[in-house]
């Protein structure tokens, strides 16, 4: 029998019910604590979840903890997770991974030092709708993929998160929040990406916060709130990339790819379910597609599941840091292209991650090893 690997969280903040409720679909991981800046906070998460609210520093000394999941806001991950990592512990982030690149390769570093394990969010890719969507592309339903599009259109945050100011600092903006789960499915399904070209711009320098529960009545904008790439990849496919917090209503698919022998309508990335059509030249209109994988329902937390995995098995992760570390640079890539307007080549490189097998479903994750 597998062992069972002991996880703590760090950040009781919004998204981490996601992951409270995921995690226990995985007999190989069992999560035993989590901390919070605010103590209140993550002792109602422990009494509801059943696990240990505990202090940060006593969660990382704790011996019996090996993986320990990054679920602080983004200007706070690289410091959280140099101390996860000098702990002595594997560490799993939600994304971004960093907030530049010299922030993501101290992280690798570090861990490359200690011997330890790095990962992180998104994980949405191996979601059943995306991994769908991969077994097409493996077996050249629309043969070689040449073109694409990347959407993600909204008007931002502040109408219903509760403390929303930091979707607008240094870190946030549509790119370093959305960009993540577009960029990564892209990677899933394309490969690395190997240029980039931008622009940007920003539609307000503040923004009036109307979500109910929020404290602040408005904040200032330090990032672009609408980005817009073309990225090509290795594979030397070309994909449009936009994404927008200044779009009020659209029409615009999530991601659409197009190759020699057809095209294919890709779901939301930052979702794990969802609907996948395919069109070949000898159909009439769109065919919806059939999932042929599971976990559909909001998982987040496989990917660190699948980190575990990999201790224990000795196989890669699917969601290891150099893919995290590959998104980033892209990430800023787009950023210096906007800013310098210059054609910005990607330097760093990460291997597609391993597919799913089709039929997998809940709680079966540590059997395919």
């Amino acid at each position: 029998m597998k062992k069972c690997t002991c996880i703590g969280v760090i950040g009781c903040g919004n998204i981490s019910d996601a992951y409270f409720n995921a995690l226990p679909s995985f007999p190989h991981v069992r999560l035993k604590a989590a901390s919070d800046l605010l103590p209140e906070r993550s002792k109602a998460k422990a009494e509801r979840y059943g696990f240990r609210a505990m202090t940060t520093e006593e969660l990382l000394a704790d011996p019996e903890i090996e993986l320990v999941i990054n679920l602080t806001t983004p200007e706070f991950h690289t410091a959280v997770n140099m101390r996860i990592l000098e702990a002595g512990k594997h560490a799993y982030t939600e994304k971004p991974f960093g907030l530049d690149r010299e922030a993501g390769r101290k992280v690798l570093e570090l861990a490359a030092e200690k011997g330890l394990q790095t990962g992180g969010a998104p994980d949405t890719f191996l979601g059943g709708a995306h991994q769908t969507c991969r077994a097409l592309i493996d077996s050249g339903a629309i043969g070689r993929v040449v073109s694409g599009t990347a959407f993600m259109q909204c008007h931002g945050h502040e109408s219903w998160h509760p403390g929303p100011a930091f979707y607008y600092r240094r870190g946030g903006g549509p790119l370093f929040d959305m960009g993540p789960y577009y960029l990564t499915a892209l990677v899933n399904l394309l490969g690395p990406v190997a240029e980039v070209a931008a622009f940007g711009s920003r539609a307000f320098s503040e923004r009036t916060i109307t979500a109910p529960e929020a404290k602040e009545k408005s904040c200032p904008v330090e990032v672009d709130t609408h980005v817009a790439a073309v990225l090509r990849f290795v594979s030397g496919a070309v994909v449009n990339f936009a994404m927008s917090f200044d779009v009020w209503r659209h029409s615009l698919p999530c991601i659409e790819l197009h190759g020699t022998e057809g095209s294919l309508s890709v779901p939301d990335p930052n979702c794990f379910g969802g609907e996948v059509k395919l069109f070949q030249p000898h159909l009439a209109d769109w065919a919806k597609i059939k999932l042929t994988h599971g976990y559909t329902d909001n998982m987040r937390g496989i990917g660190a599941a699948d980190l575990a995995r990999s201790l224990s098995g000795g196989v890669p992760a699917r969601t290891c840091g150099r893919l995290a570390y590959h998104v980033l640079d892209v990430m800023c890539a787009i950023s210096e292209s906007a800013e310098r307007g210059a054609f910005v080549k990607i330097e760093s490189a990460c291997d597609r991650p391993a597919p799913l097998p089709a039929g997998l479903r809940h709680g079966q994750l540590e059997l395919e090893a």
